[in-house]
């Protein structure tokens, strides 16, 4: 749906201006960040991934 890209949009351009305005320490390496997201996105079922083939998008039309 065009408003969850916009809102993710938002989302992005907040991260990063929170992370420009950082001095640069981290309280979690990004290396622990994408180990953790790959086992998130490996243990997920792939109907319930972005695929349309779960969730709102199959019981919403307007999705």
């Amino acid at each position: 749906c065009i408003e969850r890209n916009a809102m993710a949009s938002v989302k992005a351009v907040n991260a990063a201006r929170m992370a420009l305005r950082g001095d640069g320490s981290h309280y979690v390496s990004l290396d622990s960040v994408i180990k953790t997201m790959r086992e998130t996105g490996a243990d997920m079922k792939t109907k319930y991934k972005e695929t349309s083939r779960g969730g709102l998008a199959v019981n919403i039309l307007e999705c």
